[in-house]
């Protein structure tokens, strides 16, 4: 249970650090639920709960089991879960996302958003991505998707009823508008979208018409939103969704990144979830701005849970955060079989594969430190940062030798051995942001060392951070850390993740 604590003059933002994209958001009383897109991990869509917009605690993934997402092997990183809509409606939470790769466009629900939620009903009817969904006085519900088209829809079966058809092209000039929400606010429908790409041109625009299907009048200060040209540290401002308070207040969430180091800055943990004050001027909204520092809102706030900074994996399943690559088979994973470690077992031999046997949770703080007790003896795995298949350092113990591994780009490299004493061993990584002396400076190091019993870290090899980053490596998710095995049976007795104080 979230305690009522004292607000101060500002609150950290972004509220759901770390690679959280695209969220969307609805309110149900005093409760707010937000969802993200997940890509090519699984479980696929986190689900969070707050009762004031600042504080966010995971409930649970929306898409938990095989039945709901499939994302076959050969389906490449940056594929799978895209821009899921969450909506509230008829005493049901409504989830409608698009599997690219598997299955295109479908529509999950629940009555409660911990779960479970439902199996897929399929959208055969659904073109492209980034769903959306609302419900006019008639009950009629209607499907918006990045385009900007939109077509009437039979949310219990899937069936839509006529054909998808254009409704607002955004901004003329104004390239990808995409990310439709459609809201029925005072006497107007307003269709929000984003524009610009996903990168630094990105922004919010909006339009406003007298039906859910139009004709669509711009805003004339298009856009409502964008950090594009700016010499703000937050970028890529976008993909947002609307909610308004118990007070009346209204809010916007929307992604952005944190660009560090030199030209043309890196980002490296993903796109994460920011959170903007939004004021309404002439039947326009305002949003205010977007910074590291909001101004807390005007009501009071219910701390979160602490997120311990040890798993000792005594749970018998894994908490909600920790996501595997594409799948998560039975058996290859287990908290079960050696009583307070992870247990997983191999498949492919190394992560460049992409049937890897990955266990992670989302780096979400520019300075943090991880660590883990492995007991290699039956197999080989160890300790990896990861940004997909060809993005990737990692720390691995097998027979005796502990090596620091490098994959970047079509270059993989032994960076770093040493000889060990047998049995189990303690891997870490610190990763810590560079301060920036030149254009060419780098945003992070990432130091990989083996932890002695007395607590020494004895470093191993520090590699250049920029290279896990979205500039570098391209696609749309962010770092994760964690646990993997390459060879047989490697058990971890625990995970341990704090963040560090930004130099």
């Amino acid at each position: 249970m979230s305690e009522q604590i004292q607000p101060s003059g500002t609150v950290p933002n972004p509220v759901i650090p770390g690679f959280h994209p695209d969220p969307s958001v609805c309110r149900v009383g005093d409760d707010y639920y937000l969802v993200c897109s997940s890509f090519e991990y699984f479980p696929g869509i986190p689900v969070f709960h707050s009762r004031d917009l600042v504080n966010w605690t995971q409930i649970g993934n929306a898409l938990d089991r095989p039945s709901q997402l499939r994302l076959p092997r050969d389906m490449p990183s940056s594929g799978g879960i895209y821009a899921p809509t969450l909506r509230h409606h008829d005493g049901r939470f409504w989830l409608i996302v698009t599997n690219v790769g598997d299955g295109g466009n479908m529509l999950f629900t629940a009555t409660d958003p911990a779960g479970p939620w439902s199996d897929p009903v399929r959208l055969p009817g659904v073109p492209g991505i980034d769903p959306d969904l609302a419900w006019d006085e008639d009950g009629t519900c209607w499907c918006t998707v990045a385009g900007v088209s939109q077509v009437r829809l039979d949310p219990t079966t899937g069936e839509t009823l006529g054909e998808p058809y254009r409704i607002w092209s955004g901004t003329p000039g104004s390239m990808a508008p995409e990310a439709p929400h459609l809201y029925r606010i005072g006497d107007y429908w307003y269709l929000m979208i984003a524009e610009g790409g996903t990168e630094r041109g990105h922004g919010v625009s909006i339009a406003r018409g007298l039906t859910p299907s139009g004709p669509f009048e711009p805003c004339p200060a298009n856009p409502v939103l964008t950090h594009r040209g700016t010499a703000s540290p937050i970028q890529n401002t976008g993909h947002a969704d609307l909610v308004q308070a118990p007070d009346g207040s209204w809010w916007m969430v929307l992604l952005a990144v944190r660009p560090r180091g030199g030209t043309p800055g890196w980002y490296v943990l993903g796109r994460e979830t920011f959170l903007a004050p939004v004021e309404w001027v002439d039947g326009w909204p305002v949003v205010g701005e977007v910074t590291a520092e909001l101004p807390t809102p005007a009501w009071p706030l219910h701390s979160a849970p602490a997120v311990p900074a040890r798993d000792d994996f005594d749970q018998a399943e894994l908490h909600p955060r920790w996501i595997s690559v594409r799948e998560r088979p039975e058996g290859s994973c287990t908290t079960k079989e050696r009583s307070g470690w992870l247990t997983l077992r191999a498949a492919g031999a190394s992560l460049d594969e992409t049937d890897t046997v990955f266990v992670g949770r989302r780096q979400q703080h520019l300075a943090c430190r991880a660590s883990t007790l492995i007991d290699p003896a039956d197999g080989r795995g160890g300790l990896a940062v990861r940004l997909d298949e060809e993005h990737h350092y990692e720390i691995e113990a097998a027979d005796g030798v502990v090596k620091v591994f490098a994959r970047i780009g079509p270059l993989r490299t032994e960076v770093a051995t040493r000889p060990v004493p047998a049995g189990a061993v303690v891997l870490g990584v610190e990763i810590v942001p560079r301060p920036t002396r030149g254009p060419r400076t780098g945003p992070d190091d990432v130091i990989f060392g083996i932890e002695d019993p007395d607590g020494t870290f004895t470093v191993l090899a520090g590699l250049d951070g920029r290279y896990l980053s979205t500039e570098v490596a391209g696609g749309f998710t962010g770092r994760v850390i964690g646990v993997y095995a390459a060879a047989g049976t490697v058990h971890f007795d625990r995970f341990d993740y704090e963040p560090l104080p930004l130099p």
